[in-house]
């Protein structure tokens, strides 16, 4: 019988009187993994942020309780404190440098340096970096994933599953580990992604290290973990052994109700009778990690268009592209009228938005309040939400309209938050990803870009945000593009799926077709239809 490793007992942590942990406890055997599961909000994060000795928890008065690490009585001030001790965690947002290599990221703090004539007259201050030792680190670190990632590409252009790769590689990195958090590692990757660290994470507790994991994707806490704790309201409600679980049954546990994981789209649009609203031609797009090199196709209005394929093969580059996130070229014309591309302005203007895939990156003002970060688009490019004084010469903010407004999408959404001054970046990854499709709601877009949307989004909340993007398509007459690396995801929602592949459109199905038909698009079979 393996011996333990980890034992949380009677955790408890409040934040400025709202509690969010009450009397928790966790065990964990060493070699063995754990799936964590739960709503957004409902403490899973926390509670490691406790563990791995984060800062934010002291600074907010600390938490009630006793953690036991291999044998010992600990409580970590720091996370160096729980990375001198074997901890490891990837967070749910990243923590990288976007003007440092893969290499660099991977061994930051860490790296290997070697003797010169001057370091030995004047001391190891001096000591020059021996970039060949920390290349081949970081590359056996990427190895232990099994996936391709370049060691010497710059993380700020990297597309955001190399970014996770690269966070997590570091980790694995690092001597002496025996526990691994991952903290929603698979929300950034495709199916395809997952697979690979799936297959790591197994190899990792086949080593004798243990794994903690955290993720809404539960299919994937069926296939790695060994036990299973479900979370909600801070408490842990269920222990399960993955042997004797199902979704369903986890899905029940987390949200305390049946949950209809099925989504069926009400109507579907005409595309023979109804008029282009978007027309790609030739489009390229200079993103690293993506292939986008002559994509031309067709949106129709009031349409729901799904873009799927494969990782790396174009999908994510064609809104970062027309949105002018990354350089392009070719031709897109909306209504009529040409975009101008690498203007994300004139896109804007035009009655475009984008929810990106990147909601760190791009998509917040993590350290604004909800009320700013759902308001400041519609203010600046539609001069929503202002006042004017003085025959217009002077706009001032109009605060009752921006709670209002921001209110409204917290209740549709159902965003998990104090209030609607809170801080972006204290809210859930899954809450902050509703707070991005609030911030393009707001502009009121005639056609909407939105990439990955329930990316770190818990079943519970999945359905809602899929409801709500179809309620906007049907009752706004919003058009909708919607990328996902999920194809069920795109079946159950969209009007017709365009497969990408080479970065090209290789097919466009309606959305109803076989998935196998979808996936022999994929790997590059075209088949019979359009």
């Amino acid at each position: 019988m393996e011996a333990t490793l980890l034992e949380m007992k009677n955790i408890s942590k409040d934040f400025f009187g709202n509690t969010v942990l009450k009397d928790v406890n966790l065990t964990l055997k060493k070699g063995e993994v754990l799936g964590l599961v739960g709503e957004n909000g409902a403490g899973k994060s926390t509670l490691m942020k406790i563990l791995f000795g984060m800062k934010s928890i002291e600074e907010t008065g600390g938490y009630g309780g006793t953690i036991e690490f291999d044998g010992k009585p600990v409580a970590f001030h720091s996370s160096e404190e729980a990375l001198a001790s074997g901890i490891g965690m990837v967070h749910q947002e990243f923590s990288l440098l976007p003007e440092f290599t893969a290499t660099e990221n991977i061994v930051l703090n860490r790296e290997s340096t070697r003797y010169s004539v001057v370091s030995e007259l004047f001391g190891s201050r001096l000591n020059t970096l021996d970039r060949q030792s920390m290349q081949k680190k970081a590359i056996e670190a990427i190895n232990k994933l099994a996936v391709k990632l370049d060691s010497e590409m710059l993380v700020g252009d990297m597309p955001v599953g190399h970014k996770q790769f690269t966070e997590i590689s570091r980790e694995l990195s690092r001597d002496g580990m025996k526990l691994l958090i991952l903290d929603e590692p698979t929300a950034v990757l495709t199916e395809h992604e997952a697979l690979a660290l799936l297959s790591s994470i197994k190899r990792l507790a086949a080593s004798g290290i243990s794994v903690i994991f955290i993720t809404h994707r539960l299919a994937e806490i069926l296939e790695v973990c060994d036990q299973i704790l479900v979370m909600r309201d801070g408490c842990i409600v269920k222990q399960l052994d993955s042997g004797n679980a199902s979704v369903s049954g986890i899905a029940k546990a987390m949200v305390g109700r049946e949950v209809d994981t099925s989504s069926k789209k009400a109507k579907e649009v005409d595309v023979e009778t109804a008029p282009v609203e978007m027309e790609i031609k030739n489009l390229w797009v200079d993103m690293a990690g993506e292939t986008v090199k002559d994509v031309s196709l067709q949106v129709h209005k009031g349409e729901i268009l799904g873009i799927g394929g494969l990782a790396g093969q174009g999908k994510l580059g064609i809104p970062n592209g027309i949105m002018g996130l990354y350089p392009a070229g070719g031709t897109v014309t909306f209504r009529g009228k040409e975009i101008k591309l690498n203007n994300p302005s004139d896109c804007l203007a035009s009655g475009l938005a984008f929810v990106s895939e990147d909601r760190a990156g791009v998509g917040l003002l993590l350290d604004e309040s909800l009320e700013w970060n759902i308001s400041f688009s519609a203010m600046q490019v539609n001069n929503k939400f202002l006042k004017s004084y003085l025959g217009g010469l002077v706009k001032w903010r109009d605060e009752d309209a921006i709670r209002e407004v921001t209110q409204r999408y917290v209740d549709a959404l159902q965003i998990k938050c104090t209030s609607t001054r809170q801080k972006a970046r204290s809210l859930s990854g899954g809450n902050q990803q509703k707070v991005c499709l609030a911030k393009a709601l707001a502009l009121e877009p005639s056609l909407l870009f939105v990439s990955e949307p329930t990316r770190g989004i818990d079943i519970g909340a999945k359905s809602l945000v899929l409801q709500a993007l179809r309620r906007y398509n049907e009752q706004q007459g919003t058009t909708i593009v919607m990328i996902s690396s999920e194809l069920e995801e795109l079946r159950s929602v969209c009007d017709r799926i365009a497969i990408i592949t080479d970065g090209k459109v290789i097919g466009i199905r309606p959305a109803h077709c076989p998935s196998e038909e979808f996936g022999l698009l994929m790997v590059g079979h075209q088949g019979e239809g359009k």
